[in-house]
């Protein structure tokens, strides 16, 4: 694995938290569930092999324990609306952008997986090109593609 498990805690912790937090939107549960993805790591650390790097396995860990999460709730990902940051003079405006970011939010919803997933990493995680193809085992381009064929299926709807 390369080094002991708290180097590697300390190394990888904060990034599968953002990782998770994209998939989530919540603090709290990201996480717990990046606690539970390196207590299976330790679990089941025989099975790494070193034909990825040591981030790409935890982050294949996590998005089974997201996976898990959705199945044992019973529910699909469901966005919270907590904007309270914006300066809105009016009451109107308020609700043209509650409205806005509402459709944002199904439209996003409504992609296939593979899109969801790369926009929710690039908006809420803010992860580079690079980082979302190499936890999804795929190419920076290819990352950079989705996003962009993403982009274009919400304006259709939008």
């Amino acid at each position: 694995m390369g080094g002991s498990i708290e180097e590697v805690y300390k190394k990888h912790a904060r990034s599968l938290y953002r990782f998770l937090l994209s998939l989530c939107h919540d603090a709290d549960m990201a996480e717990e569930m990046t606690q539970e993805t390196f207590y299976r790591a330790v679990y089941s650390i025989e099975k790494y092999d070193d034909s990825c790097k040591i981030s790409v396995w935890l982050c294949q860990i996590a998005k089974h324990v997201w996976y898990q999460e959705l199945r044992k709730q019973n529910r699909y990902a469901v966005q919270e609306l907590t904007e309270d940051i914006y300066d809105l003079s009016t009451p109107e405006q308020s609700i043209l952008l509650a409205n806005d970011k509402l459709s944002l939010y199904k439209a996003i919803h409504a992609l296939s997986e593979p899109m969801r997933e790369v926009v929710h990493m690039r908006l809420s995680g803010e992860f580079s090109f690079s980082e979302i193809g190499e936890v999804l085992g795929k190419s920076e381009n290819w990352a950079r593609t989705t996003f962009y064929r993403a982009k274009q299926k919400i304006k259709e709807v939008l």
